[in-house]
């Protein structure tokens, strides 16, 4: 069925491995702490792996990693960057932090800081657009925000300057530490300037615990050649845009990630370094991808699932030592505390909303929840807002809509007479949003009550309206603001 396939059903291309059959506590204070590399690709959706299913891309190096490693089949983030980059990075649901597009309020504590305060040398490298730069914020041009976020060395683009300055591809616009323009890359390919920055700090800090942020900047738009694609050639040609350049795109990524696992194989430290893959939000909806079940269309920005479901990959080669297919569900707020876990420390200074899945790093191939809340509100185009409560099945918005999402993944048909089992379900996720709603009031304007999920592209609903059109309560509290 041709851009119909729900990405949730493609967890059933392999078979799964035996579980780990061992425990161990890898963070005793008699031995160095792993180091952590948390990579996370942008507009990246879980059909776009070969391990996940996909005919369309090469992806080698990550499906080696899967085969060594924890495949995760049900992750999810937010379907759109920014949100999802302050769940990731905080810990909690949006409604605590999210307030616009780009920007990310300074009172925030980031798992750059959880890792920094455990005693890891800490860097990041990649995309940043989080000082509110298109909103003028007081801390816009400041580029210590990064370090105040926890990260000691930085490589970022849009970190003090807007996309005006430059694009993240050929002829990169990128910041180094103390807010500096990197000179000499008007023949330099961005992400291999981003991947050699990492390197360079792996081999500096080789000796002590270390911790690397990589917010890539592919695949995201303009979909343009890459240093491997037969037309690179000119410099004219490195800005000529087409969606067939994606694939492209997506090789080059995986390549940028081997580029990194060689240089930890080099200098002696993968065996005790924790490698975790992940992507920001679903695919961009201009892109079709085959896979071994069928079609899939992104969904970037929108609530059905292909919006928001990504791949996940976590290699430990000290610790993990046969690969692992987890169904369980896990969700972007879950990754500080799992982080907390692998560096021995205690996260509750951060008070985050997830659920650490270190016991499935440690061999324990359970679910670590049977739900997930996603509170979403872009800010940001015409993307619908709304909030709900999900499983590997089922999915129930505040607005009532009531879905099985295997059957129906593009969530067209509402489930109106349900069965007992589907109406404990129903109930079940019905009084988490409403105790999420005693928590943090969410409304829509009469524009979003009429139809709060209209903009759907796999629909034939119509747009949502006019940008500004949510009520201040639909926000994060705003006092705050620095």
């Amino acid at each position: 069925m041709k851009n119909s396939l729900s990405i949730i059903t493609l967890v059933g291309v392999a078979v799964v491995i035996p579980q780990f059959t061992y425990s161990q506590n890898v963070t005793k204070s008699n031995s160095k702490k792993p180091n952590v590399i948390l990579i996370l690709a942008d507009d990246l959706g879980y059909e776009t792996l070969g391990c996940n299913g996909s005919l369309s891309y090469k992806t080698p190096v990550l499906d080696q990693l899967a085969s060594q490693g924890i495949r995760f089949t049900q992750c999810y983030s937010s379907p759109l960057c920014s949100p999802s980059r302050l769940a990731i990075m905080t810990g909690q649901h949006n409604f605590r932090n999210y307030e616009y597009f780009e920007y990310l309020r300074p009172s925030q504590k980031t798992f750059g800081n959880l890792m920094k305060d455990a005693g890891y040398t800490t860097a990041i490298a990649g995309k940043w657009q989080l000082n509110g730069i298109r909103w003028k914020y007081p801390n816009a041009l400041d580029p210590t925000t990064v370090n105040h976020f926890g990260f000691d060395d930085y490589c970022m683009w849009q970190l003090t300057r807007g996309r005006q300055a430059g694009e993240r591809y050929a002829n990169p616009a990128l910041e180094t530490n103390g807010g500096k323009m990197m000179e000499g890359l008007q023949n330099a390919y961005g992400p291999d300037v981003l991947a050699d920055f990492v390197n360079n700090f792996i081999e500096k800090n080789k000796d002590k615990p270390f911790f690397v942020y990589y917010p890539m900047v592919l695949t995201h738009d303009p979909f343009v050649t890459t240093p491997d694609s037969e037309d690179w050639d000119t410099t004219d040609n490195r800005y000529k845009e087409n969606n067939t350049y994606f694939a492209d795109m997506v090789a080059y990524m995986d390549k940028m990630v081997g580029k990194l696992v060689d240089k930890l194989k080099q200098e002696g430290v993968l065996e005790n370094t924790v490698i975790i893959f992940t992507g920001d939000n679903g695919t961009n909806v201009n892109i079709t991808s085959r896979t071994v079940n069928g079609d899939v269309k992104g969904g970037k920005g929108y609530t059905i699932n292909t919006g928001n479901h990504v791949p996940l990959l976590v290699v430990w080669p000290s610790t993990i030592k046969k690969p692992q297919i987890h169904d369980g569900l896990v969700s972007f707020p879950d990754f500080l505390p799992t982080l907390a876990d692998i560096a021995g420390v205690d996260d509750c200074a951060y008070q985050p909303d997830g659920k650490s899945f270190m016991p499935v790093l440690m061999g324990k191939n359970e679910p670590i929840q049977s739900e997930v809340f996603i509170h979403y509100t872009p800010e940001w185009g015409n993307f619908p807002s709304n909030r709900w409560v999900f499983n590997s099945t089922y999915k129930l918005y505040q607005t009532g809509e009531f879905y099985n999402t295997i059957k129906d993944p593009l969530e067209q048909n509402k489930l109106v007479s349900m069965t007992s089992e589907e109406q404990a379900i129903h109930d079940k996720f019905d009084k988490i949003l409403k105790e999420k709603q005693a928590e943090f009031p969410f409304e829509w304007s009469n524009a979003f009550d009429k139809n709060p999920r209209s903009g759907n592209p796999f629909t034939k609903q119509g747009p949502v309206g006019e940008e500004g059109a949510r009520p201040a309560g639909q926000r994060a509290v705003k006092q705050n603001v620095e």
